[in-house]
């Protein structure tokens, strides 16, 4: 806990040397008030005109330019420091070229190219020659409804890794949970397999010391904190790397939205059941998996001239004949891998959505999309938490649920505990599990990643998780969710500052 502290005094101090030099030249140069309120004045048009002119998606844009008009000082320094738009540091380019690299690595055989255009699969299509990951079928899946079901499993599996582990998470709590998997890394290490960790400073800032890397090199494992938090903020310290995903071999990997921490199992969870799940691919699905967390690795340290050394020859015929293809989502380029993904799901479905989110900050377009879809007859549910981690950001979550209920979706809130799965779930064919949550931060400024399927085996027993959280769900009706004059107020408010939530 003092490790944590020492920590956040050093970051909230170069914070606060920011805001203090900014209130010096504010009130240093006040006589010149006039001019300086002229210059912000410009200066948030000029910002304004940049968001409308760059923006990915501009309704999720729309609540910056009110924010910069009604604030013009306060809205533009949150932008430029908060917002993914402005020029990018030499880290966040070192990482886009290396994305850009791996591409060349991620081909699509061709074979599975003519079924997907014979059959007019377009939304494999778009993941595969626009997001620009390869759709594979040889695979075995197999998808946990709970972290403390998928836990045991990749210890069995960690234990018999005999070449390489890769492993990258957005949380690493040094608990239970990882100290078991910490054995099993030293013992590997030491025997001489490539061990490499990478999380994320932000997500684990208050669980590991910031000397963490160098501990891990005594025993053998390679590890390097994503985007180390620095006391003087800038653009990159928004971007934050919340993937999951432990990679065994080349031939076994899981992903889902389980982070390394106790609670995550339900060990010494303070939210009631926390309610996650976990995916486990063995076959040639896990070779994106593979690729991606290379092209994140060689960002930092170029210890990879060729990745195909680390590329599993199948020989193994697995019975699953799906389509099954993991995703990245990255904040640096123009393809909103994530959110496209999600909306093609809503737009093309014809019986049904089911949908697991432990935070509904959308946009318009995703507001419509899931109201659309319920009006043409769709069954579109959400399940949400019915015990929150963060009641502010619950509140703001709330806040979308009078609208989506009028407008014909049924909002179902977790009874047992807290929701942090993130699935989509179509018509009996069509499901996407990853890491990529329903709020501005994830969608645009965070590095994801998911799995996406399609006529898989693994789709039946999500569908069987839908029913039976449904039954421990709470439904929210209408008249519940109409808030008073003052609760819509401020929800209104929180709307304002949703892009940082």
């Amino acid at each position: 806990m003092w490790m944590a502290v020492k920590r956040g005094i050093v970051v909230a101090i170069g914070l606060l040397i920011q805001i203090l030099l900014t209130l010096f030249i504010y009130l240093k140069f006040g006589e010149f008030i006039s001019i300086i309120q002229v210059v912000y004045g410009l200066l948030s048009i000029i910002i304004v005109l940049m968001i409308i002119k760059y923006s990915k998606r501009l309704s999720s844009d729309l609540i910056w330019i009110l924010l910069i008009m009604l604030f013009p000082l306060i809205g533009t320094l949150l932008y430029i420091i908060l917002s993914n738009n402005m020029k990018r540091s030499k880290v966040l380019k070192n990482i886009n070229e290396n994305i850009e690299n791996g591409q060349k690595y991620l081909i699509q055989d061709e074979f599975i190219k003519k079924e997907i255009d014979t059959k007019n699969l377009g939304q494999l299509k778009y993941i595969s020659e626009f997001a620009g990951f390869p759709v594979t079928k040889n695979n075995e899946i197999n998808y946990y409804s709970l972290g403390d079901d998928v836990y045991p499993v990749m210890l069995e599996e960690l234990k018999k890794a005999k070449k390489f582990i890769f492993i990258e998470y957005f949380i690493i709590n040094n608990g239970t949970m990882w100290q078991e998997i910490l054995d099993i890394l030293k013992e590997k290490a030491n025997s001489g397999l490539d061990v490499r960790v990478l999380y994320d400073d932000m997500g684990s800032f208050a669980m590991l010391p910031s000397n963490y890397p160098k501990l891990l090199g005594k025993y053998g494992i390679k590890c390097m904190q994503f985007n180390k938090l620095s006391p003087f903020a800038g653009i990159i310290m928004n971007n934050r790397d919340h993937r999951k995903m432990m990679i065994i071999d080349g031939h076994t990997a899981f992903s889902g939205g389980i982070n390394i921490s106790d609670e995550y199992i339900n060990i010494n969870s303070k939210l009631g059941v926390w309610k996650d799940n976990g995916i486990r691919i063995k076959g040639e699905a896990v070779w994106n998996f593979t690729v991606m967390f290379l092209e994140m690795w060689n960002s930092f340290k170029k210890e990879d001239n060729d990745y195909n050394k680390y590329k599993y020859n199948f020989t193994e015929k697995y019975k699953e004949n799906g389509f099954v293809v993991p995703y990245g989502e990255s904040p640096l380029d123009d393809v909103i891998t994530g959110e496209d993904i999600y909306l093609n799901i809503i737009n093309q479905a014809k019986k049904y959505v089911y949908i697991y989110t432990p935070y509904l900050i959308i946009d318009t377009d995703m507001i419509n999309s899931l109201i659309l879809a319920a009006r043409r007859g769709v069954d579109v549910r959400i399940v949400v938490p019915g015990i929150p981690d963060k009641k502010i950001v619950y509140d703001l979550t709330s806040s979308y649920f009078y609208t989506l209920i009028k407008g014909g979706v049924k909002i179902y809130t977790y009874t047992n505990g807290f929701v942090h799965s993130k699935v989509f779930l179509s018509d009996d064919e069509i499901a996407t599990v990853g890491t990529i949550n329903l709020d501005y931060r994830s969608l645009y400024l965070h590095f994801e990643c998911g799995i996406y399927m399609k006529d898989t085996n693994v789709i039946k027993d999500i569908k069987k998780d839908f029913e039976d959280s449904f039954k421990e769900s709470h439904k929210v009706d209408e008249k519940e969710a109409k808030n008073g004059l003052f609760k819509g107020l401020w929800q209104a408010i929180l709307r304002l500052f949703a892009p940082m939530m």
